[in-house]
């Protein structure tokens, strides 16, 4: 679709206005009601019009020429508001672009406007948002899933063209899958997240939300590669899945991620159709065994709200963002943030700063480090005899909005199958897979690290069926 629509820039069939024109069209026509943006930018049409003097003037096209972009709502970009939907950062104006909007300036990409989102990224279903949840397309009274939720919507409904997301434990992928598009999750460190605000740094990594798997790879070749602002980022040589020769002969099925308990019926068939797919494609079909996939959950909201605690500590009201009224530093620290944090996000400052208090540091915390390490050594283990891994993205198909709100572990159940790879840091996709009645259904696929392009290679043979 990106490819198509740069030929037609090209050509002259449409103009980057005309582009921009049909995508703000469908943003007042529907957000209304789905409540995708935060903020729609008066400028896009002011950089549509510079795109099409280039193309005028008969330069060639960029990767990503003229195609608009939604943003999600914790990416900065230089002199617009940025929030991460929270009423602590109300106001707050980016004063630098992140790399990865730097990097999609300079491939032609326009900013259409920011996304909603779970509060500081804190969820799997936009409902912590401070703006109000965000609705699927497929049934307004589902979510679209989370924490990049206003993203996966944004382009589920034609409201974009593409999106960056960011995925901690699954907030790319997740809501790919319950919004019937396709999310990546890249290796960690491979983007940079430097201008991301960040949540978990040791886990969090940026990727794009997109119609297709072709339109995801091109969108990853742009923003991928070194930063010196992120020194987590990593000189790795990555091969473009568009160039590399296949050799994926055989495909790993976790026997860990098929267990009945908590697994919708219908999404399981689904997954097994997606194998069965593949099988006939001459693919070697093979189980395989993650022991450790059983404790990434625990792990999980152990590490993330301790990183969380520690990321957090500077919306105290003192350098950006709202201030509440003190007689003294500690009560207008205490007031900032409890009016400005959400209930999730205050639960998860808490856990967080519990587990690495003295006394307990130890027993969780560098616990949760050791069973983390455990679960890429099973990662590692078995991409010795797989070239991939097929998985169900979620359990279950979306969900009601106010359905899991009062029970936070059934809601953090969601992450279930998209955890164990933010843990190990392999890149990973969600790629849609039919519907089940009118909702769709997200096969995910997990590679060894920098081996982003067998996920593009695989998820293009699954997007034909």
């Amino acid at each position: 679709m990106i490819e198509e629509t740069i030929k037609k820039l090209a050509s002259g069939e449409v103009s980057a206005r005309e582009l921009v024109a049909k995508y703000q069209d469908a943003i007042k026509r529907k957000d209304d009601a789905l409540n995708t943006y935060r903020e729609v930018f008066p400028d896009a049409m002011d950089a549509a019009e510079e795109i099409d003097k280039k193309i005028k003037h008969g330069d060639t096209p960029r990767a990503l020429e003229g195609i608009p972009f939604a943003i999600k709502d914790n990416i900065l970009i230089k002199g617009k508001m940025v929030g991460a939907a929270s009423k602590i950062l109300e106001g707050y104006t980016a004063s630098y672009d992140s790399a990865v909007i730097k990097k999609l300036r300079e491939a032609g990409a326009i900013f259409l406007g920011r996304t909603n989102m779970d509060e500081f990224a804190m969820g799997s279903s936009t409902e912590n948002s401070a703006y109000g949840p965000t609705k699927n397309p497929y049934d307004e009274s589902r979510v679209p899933g989370g924490s990049s939720g206003g993203s996966a919507a944004a382009v589920a409904a034609d409201m974009a063209l593409a999106a960056l997301g960011s995925d901690t434990g699954g907030s790319i992928r997740q809501p790919a899958a319950f919004c019937g598009v396709v999310g990546l999750k890249p290796t960690y460190g491979v983007v940079s997240r430097s201008g991301l605000i960040a949540m978990a740094s040791s886990l969090d990594q940026i990727g794009p939300i997109a119609k297709s798997v072709q339109d995801a790879e091109i969108i990853f070749d742009v923003i991928k590669g070194k930063d010196t602002d992120d020194s987590t980022t990593l000189e790795a040589e990555l091969p473009n899945g568009s160039s590399a020769s296949p050799r994926i002969k055989t495909i790993g099925i976790p026997k860990e991620y098929f267990l009945k308990e908590g697994m919708d019926g219908k999404v399981s068939e689904k997954i097994s159709e997606a194998t069965e797919f593949l099988k006939s494609k001459g693919f070697e079909i093979k189980e395989v065994s993650l022991p450790y996939t059983q404790y990434a959950l625990a792990a999980y909201y152990i590490v993330m709200p301790a990183e969380v605690s520690a990321n957090l500590a500077r919306f105290d009201g003192m350098r950006y963002g709202s201030r509440g009224d003190g007689k003294n530093l500690f009560e207008v620290y205490a007031k900032t943030r409890a009016v400005g944090f959400g209930p999730e996000v205050r639960r998860r400052i808490i856990l967080g700063t519990y587990v690495l208090s003295a006394g307990y540091y130890e027993a969780y915390y560098g616990r949760a480090q050791k069973v983390r390490h455990l679960i890429r050594k099973d990662f590692e283990d078995e991409f010795k005899n797989v070239d991939l891994i097929l998985a169900p993205t979620t359990p279950t198909l979306a969900f009601k909005i106010g359905e899991k709100t009062e029970d936070p572990l059934s809601m953090y159940l969601e992450d279930i199958f998209t955890v164990p790879a933010s843990l190990a840091g392999v890149p990973a996709i969600s790629v849609p897979f039919g519907k089940v009645g009118n909702l769709p259904v997200g096969v995910q696929l997990i590679a060894p690290w920098f081996e982003e392009r067998r996920l593009f290679e695989i998820g293009k043979i699954l997007e034909s069926k």
